[in-house]
């Protein structure tokens, strides 16, 4: 019975050829074997339908033919040469399926060299790195501001201490996969209506290694590293924010068939302060000032992240006014120089007076012609 390849990858008949790649694009992911409900009889048959559909070469005659391009033999008329010519790669030997519209759907699907062609070339399963992990800490506002150092301490796996990341058994023979040949990969041929498909897959003796041992390591099983306890000194650089990340190379999980470690990404957690803020490079905060200051000017103390200095007020300085110390700020993370202090001015009104600070207060609109009303806030 003839086969309906635009049903089978649900596409319609006049189905763009970017359509059709999307829909097997999508019908391979989803039906891949290697994958958890995968269907090995439905992926071949998506692909089978794609190596026709996916050449327009190919789609033409098999638009015009039908079940006749499906069958060997060929109807009545069909012209067997003409096809081999018009790109559909038979030869006196048989179907030379032309691969080359697949691209990198190999990589990016996991299929590994299954569509032969131009990825023929056998690859062990060498080194790889190891995962990344992170790992968030919390320092206070001062230390985020100068720089600090900590010492964490976590669990994460770390090189088996019996087997040295080996994952072998210590004195055992280590022998040339029989499975594969060394190869660390296992080739499969079928036979299709358009010719032999190769697939080339991982070795499921060996892992890829192209090796075996006669015992795996007993303590890590032969994974090559352990749970454990890591404890390390890092230092926390002047400037950092909150949110921001530190990566520690070689710090994460340990590599596989050794590889490299993978990084350990350590975020930043800033614990707020009671007396200043942070905007940017620039440190916020406020003083509280008496009215005689605000209006006649002066000094008065001002703690900052650098101590105690004396503020300088103007005469006539309002509420809401804010005074900039430059260089008071925190530093520029990896870089010289600091941003700036800036210093909101709050002005406090006493909320008791004696009868003489009223009389002196009183005096004050008079001087400036100004007249008192019956809701003055006296």
């Amino acid at each position: 019975m003839s086969k309906d390849y635009y049903q089978i990858l649900g596409v319609s008949k006049g189905a763009s050829q970017e359509e059709i790649k999307k829909a097997f694009r999508r019908l391979a992911h989803e039906h891949h074997p290697d994958k958890h409900g995968g269907s090995d009889a439905k992926f071949k048959e998506i692909n089978e339908a794609y190596q026709v559909l996916g050449n327009p070469d190919k789609r033409k005659q098999y638009d015009q033919f039908g079940a006749a391009f499906e069958s060997a033999g060929g109807p009545s008329g069909f012209n067997w040469q003409d096809f081999a010519h018009a790109g559909g790669g038979f030869n006196q030997s048989g179907f030379k399926v032309d691969f080359d519209n697949f691209g990198d759907l190999g990589d990016l699907f996991g299929f590994g060299d299954i569509f032969g062609g131009s990825s023929r070339r056998s690859r062990k399963a060498g080194p790889r790195k190891g995962a990344d992990i992170q790992f968030e800490t919390a320092i206070d506002f001062r230390e985020s501001v100068f720089g600090t150092e900590k010492i964490l301490r976590f669990e994460k796996n770390v090189v088996c201490s019996k087997c040295g990341g080996t994952g072998v058994e210590s004195g055992v023979k280590v022998t040339t996969c029989s499975t594969c040949g060394g190869q660390g990969q296992v080739e499969q041929v079928q036979r299709t209506f358009l010719g032999a498909m190769r697939s080339i897959s991982t070795c499921p003796d060996c892992g890829g290694e192209g090796k075996r041992a006669e015992k795996l390591c007993s303590r890590c099983r032969g994974k090559g590293s352990e749970p454990g306890l890591k404890e390390l000194k890092v230092k926390i650089p002047a400037g950092i924010a909150d949110g921001q990340t530190i990566e520690l190379k070689g710090e994460g999980e340990p590599g596989i068939r050794g590889g490299p470690a993978g990084s350990l990404y350590l975020l930043i957690r800033v614990r707020p302060d009671k007396v200043f803020k942070r905007q940017g490079y620039d440190l916020l905060t406020q003083k509280q000032i008496s009215f005689p200051v605000a209006a006649l000017g002066g000094s008065v103390p001002l703690f900052t992240l650098d101590g105690e200095v004396q503020l300088k007020i103007p005469a006539g300085t309002q509420a809401g006014t804010v005074i900039k110390l430059e260089g008071k700020g925190v530093p520029y993370l990896h870089g010289r120089g600091r941003g700036d202090l800036l210093v909101t001015i709050k002005i406090i009104t006493p909320s008791r007076l004696s009868k003489k600070e009223r009389d002196i207060l009183k005096q004050l609109p008079m001087e400036k012609g100004e007249k008192l009303s019956s809701d003055s806030w006296f």
